[in-house]
C-alpha cells in the first residue's frame, strides 16, 4: 500500500475534525435559536442542555453511513484509488463552501452541501474514467452516478420551505390568537394543554427522528407504529396532566419545554446528521481496509455497497469535537443571529442592516393592499377583537427578541414537520425547516411591520437563495478539485492540500479578529462610553481625511483619492448604521432620563450629517481627478490651503476637548469658526469675480465652489457636535467619562 494512500488518510482525518467544526458550527441555529431568541435560560444553561442531547444522539445513533459510501454513486465502478481522490475532493469541497457561509453569517444546508459534492466529485472521476477507457462514452456517464437521490433533495428543499413557512405561519397565528401577547392569566387555565400538545410533538419527533435508530425493531416501537393515534392521545393526556401539577407548584412549564424541545432536536441533529460530518472520512477507511486486507489498489470498492456500522469510538471522539464546537465557535453565534435579527420582535431589529430589493418591495405593496381590502370587507367588532389579542406587549421584561409563546411553538412546528417528513421517507434539511417556521412564526406574530418588512423578506430571500447557490458551489467546487486531483495526481494532491489548509485558516483567521472586534452588547452602563468612542474616533478620522483629500488633489493623486472614497464612505455607513441603531440604544438609556436621549440624538446626527458632508467632498475629488479634468489654479490651490490649515486647527481643539472632556475652551472654537466662514465666504466671492472674468475653467470652478460649500457644512456639523457631546457628558455624569 502506497503512503500516498495513508497521508490521504490522515487528510480526510483532519478535514472530519474541520467538518464537524464547520458543521456544528452551522447547524447549531436549527436548535439554539429558539432557546437564545426566547432568553429563557442563560447561555451556559442552553448550551449544557443541547450538549447533553448532542452526545446521547451521537451514542444511539445507528452510524449508518451509506449516504456516504454509495448515495451518489455506484461504487463498485471505482477502484480504490479513484475512490479516495473522490472522497478527498468531497472534503475539500464540503469544508471550505460551508465555512465560507459561516463567515458570512447565513444558514446553509450539510445535507445539501455532502450530496453535491458527491455528485460533482463522482461526475469528475467518471469523467477521468470515461476518457482512459475506449469501451465507454459519455452516454456512460448515468452507470456511475444515482440522480435519483440529488433529484429527492431537491424537491425536498422546494417542498419544506413552502411548507415549514405555511405551518409556521398558521400554527403561530392560532396560538396567538388563543394566548395574545399578554398570555400570563390564560395560560394558568390552558398552558398544560397546549404544553402537552407540544410535548407530545416533541416526543413524536424523538421516536420517529432522533431515536428511530435505537427503536425500530422493539416491541414499544412496533405498538406505537400500529397504534399511532391511540399513542398520541394517551402521551397527550399524560404530558398534560403532569405539566398541570407541575404549574400547581409554579414551575415554570414554557421553559421546560422549550429546553426540552432544544434537547430533542440537538439529540436529532447529533444521531442523524453525523454522516454530513464524518460520512465520507468513514467511508475513506472503510476503503483503505478493504484494499489492505485485499492487498491492491486497483481492486473495485463493490464492499462499500454494505451497510457497515462506524466503529464506536470514532462516534465518541466526533461527539466530543461536535460539544467543543459548540461551547467555543464565535461562528455560530454570528449564524445564529442572522434568523434572530430576521425573526425579533420589533422594526427596528433590521432595519438599515439589510438593503431593500424591488422584488421585496413589491410583496410588501400587494400585502399591503390585500390586507387593505381584507379591512374594507372584515366588520368592525371582529377587527377590534383581533387586533387586542396581536396587540403587543413584553410582559416577559426581559428584552428577549420574542416571547416564550413563539420559541414554543417554532420548536414544536419544526419537530412536528421534521418527524412527519422521515415517516413519509421525505429528505427534509433541518436548516430549511427550522428556518422557514421561524420566519413563517414572525410574519404571524405581527413582526413585520412596514418599517422593516422589506428587510425582513430581502434578509429571507438572500438566506434562501443562499441554499439554492450552496448545491451549485459543491457541485462545481468538487467537480473541479475532484479533475485536479484524478488528473494532478500526487503534485495536485499536495498544492490542492496547501491550498485549502491556507484557506481554512485564513477564514478562521479573520473570523477571529472580527469577532474579536464586534461592538459589546448596548447597555445603560455603557452607552455613553461608546458614544464617547464613536465621537473621538470618527473626528479624528475626519480630520485625516480631510487633509489627504485636498492634498491628493494638487497633486493629482487618483489611487489615494479612490482609497479616501472608500474610507470615506466607510466612516458614513458607520454612522449610518449607528443613527439606525437608536431606537434599541434610547430604550437602554430610558432610566437616564429625555435630556441625555435628546442630546444623544442630537450627537448621532451631528455624526451622520458630518460624514455626508465628507463623502461630498472626497467623491468629487476623486471624479475629478478621474475624469482627467484640468488642477486647480495656483489662487485656488492657495486657497484651500489656507482653509485646510484653519480647519486642521478647528479639529485639533475640538478633538483635543472631546477626549479630554475638557471644554472651556469651546468659546474659542466657535470664534474660529466665524472667522473661517468669513474666509470661505471671500474665497467664493473672489472665485466669482475669477469666474465673470472669464478665468479658469469650469470644471475645477465647480469642484473648487463645492468643496468651499462642503466644508462649511462639516465645521458647521462639528461645531454643533461639541457643543451636543458637552451637554449629553453633562447629563451622563461629568468628568468619570474623561477618556
Amino acid at each position: 500500500m502506497s503512503e500516498l494512500y495513508t497521508v490521504v488518510l490522515a487528510v480526510l482525518a483532519i478535514l472530519a475534525i474541520s467538518g464537524l467544526y464547520v458543521g456544528v458550527t452551522n447547524d447549531a441555529v436549527n436548535f439554539l435559536n429558539a432557546a437564545i431568541g426566547s432568553k429563557v435560560a442563560k447561555m451556559k444553561t442552553i448550551l449544557l442542555v443541547a450538549s447533553v442531547g448532542i452526545i446521547l444522539g451521537v451514542l444511539t445513533s445507528s452510524g449508518m453511513m451509506e449516504v456516504a459510501r454509495s448515495g451518489m454513486f455506484n461504487p463498485g465502478l471505482f477502484t480504490f484509488h479513484e475512490i479516495m481522490m473522490l472522497y478527498v475532493s468531497v472534503m475539500f469541497a464540503n469544508v471550505i463552501l460551508l465555512d465560507i457561509y459561516n463567515s458570512l453569517g447565513l444558514p446553509t444546508s450539510t445535507t445539501v452541501a455532502l450530496v453535491f459534492s458527491l455528485l460533482g466529485a463522482a461526475i469528475a472521476v467518471s469523467l477521468y474514467k470515461i476518457s482512459h477507457d475506449a469501451s465507454l462514452t459519455l452516454s456512460s456517464l448515468g452507470g456511475f452516478i444515482n440522480t435519483t437521490r440529488a433529484m429527492g433533495v431537491i424537491s425536498a428543499i422546494l417542498l419544506s420551505v413552502l411548507i415549514a413557512f405555511v405551518f409556521g405561519t398558521l400554527l403561530m397565528w392560532i396560538s396567538r390568537f388563543i394566548f395574545s401577547f399578554r398570555y400570563l392569566n390564560i395560560f394558568r387555565r390552558w398552558g398544560a394543554l397546549w404544553c402537552g400538545a407540544s410535548f407530545t410533538a416533541i416526543a413524536y419527533f424523538a421516536v420517529f427522528k432522533a431515536l428511530k435508530g435505537v427503536l425500530a425493531g422493539t416491541a414499544v416501537y412496533g405498538w406505537i407504529s400500529d397504534n399511532l393515534l391511540l399513542a398520541v392521545i394517551l402521551c397527550w393526556i399524560f404530558c398534560s396532566v403532569v405539566l398541570a401539577f407541575l404549574q400547581l407548584f409554579h414551575v415554570n412549564i414554557l421553559r421546560i419545554n422549550i429546553l426540552t424541545g432544544t434537547f430533542a432536536l440537538a439529540l436529532a441533529f447529533a444521531g442523524n446528521d453525523l454522516v454530513n460530518f464524518i460520512g465520507v472520512p468513514i467511508a475513506g477507511l472503510d476503503a483503505y481496509n478493504i484494499a489492505k486486507e485485499a492487498g491492491s489498489t486497483t481492486i473495485l470498492m463493490e464492499g462499500l455497497n454494505e451497510n457497515l456500522p462506524a466503529q464506536f469510538i470514532w462516534m465518541v471522539l466526533s461527539g466530543v469535537v461536535m460539544v467543543l464546537t459548540l461551547w467555543t465557535s464565535t461562528k455560530s453565534m454570528n449564524v445564529s443571529q442572522t434568523e434572530i435579527s430576521l425573526a425579533g420582535q420589533g422594526d427596528d431589529m433590521v432595519t438599515g442592516e439589510q438593503d431593500s430589493n424591488v422584488f421585496s418591495r413589491s410583496i410588501v405593496r400587494a400585502s399591503i393592499n390585500i390586507s387593505n381590502f381584507f379591512d374594507k370587507v372584515t366588520p368592525e367588532s371582529v377587527k377590534e377583537f383581533v387586533g387586542k389579542r396581536f396587540e403587543y406587549e413584553d410582559v416577559e421584561k426581559n428584552g428577549a427578541p420574542y416571547d416564550k409563546i413563539r420559541a414554543v411553538v417554532n420548536l414544536t412546528t419544526a419537530a412536528l414537520l421534521i418527524s412527519v417528513g422521515t415517516s413519509l421517507k421525505l429528505p427534509l434539511s433541518t436548516t430549511y425547516v427550522c428556518f422557514m417556521v421561524a420566519m413563517g412564526s414572525s410574519l404571524a406574530d405581527k413582526a413585520w411591520g412596514r418599517e422593516s418588512a422589506v428587510y425582513r423578506i430581502t434578509g429571507v430571500m438572500t438566506v434562501v437563495m443562499g441554499w439554492f447557490v450552496t448545491g451549485i458551489g459543491a457541485f462545481i467546487i468538487a467537480i473541479v478539485v475532484g479533475l485536479l486531483l484524478i488528473w494532478g495526481g500526487t503534485p495536485a494532491f499536495v498544492v490542492v492540500t496547501i491550498a485549502c489548509a491556507y484557506m481554512l485558516i485564513k477564514s478562521n483567521f479573520k473570523s477571529s479578529k472580527k469577532s474579536d472586534s464586534m461592538p459589546e452588547v448596548v447597555t445603560e452602563n455603557n452607552q455613553v462610553e461608546n458614544v464617547i468612542g464613536e465621537v473621538c474616533s470618527m473626528m479624528k478620522v475626519s480630520t485625516q481625511i480631510y487633509d489627504r483629500t485636498l492634498v491628493a488633489v494638487l497633486k493629482e493623486d487618483r489611487k489615494a483619492l479612490k482609497e479616501l472614497v472608500r474610507e470615506s464612505k466607510e466612516m458614513y455607513d458607520e454612522s449610518h448604521k449607528i443613527k439606525y441603531s437608536l431606537m434599541p440604544a434610547l430604550r437602554k438609556m430610558k432610566g437616564s432620563g429625555l435630556e441625555l436621549s435628546l442630546y444623544y440624538i442630537q450627537v448621532v446626527d451631528y455624526l451622520n450629517e458630518m460624514a455626508k458632508a465628507l463623502v461630498h467632498i472626497t467623491k468629487p475629488a476623486f471624479e475629478h481627478i478621474d475624469n482627467n479634468h484640468k488642477g486647480l489654479s495656483q489662487e485656488q490651490t492657495d486657497d484651500l490651503m489656507h482653509i485646510n490649515d484653519d480647519v486642521a486647527e478647528i479639529y485639533g481643539n475640538i478633538n483635543r476637548m472631546i477626549t479630554t472632556n475638557d471644554f472651556s475652551d469651546i468659546d474659542t472654537v466657535l470664534t474660529m469658526r466665524d472667522a473661517l466662514f468669513e474666509r470661505i465666504a471671500l474665497t467664493t466671492k473672489s472665485e466669482l469675480k475669477r469666474i465673470n472674468a472669464g478665468e479658469g475653467n469650469t470644471k475645477a470652478s465647480m469642484f473648487y465652489l463645492t468643496v468651499m460649500s462642503e466644508t462649511k457644512a462639516m465645521v458647521l456639523q462639528a461645531r454643533n457636535l461639541l457643543k451636543a457631546q458637552r451637554y449629553f457628558l453633562e447629563h451622563a455624569g461629568g468628568n468619570k467619562y474623561r477618556i
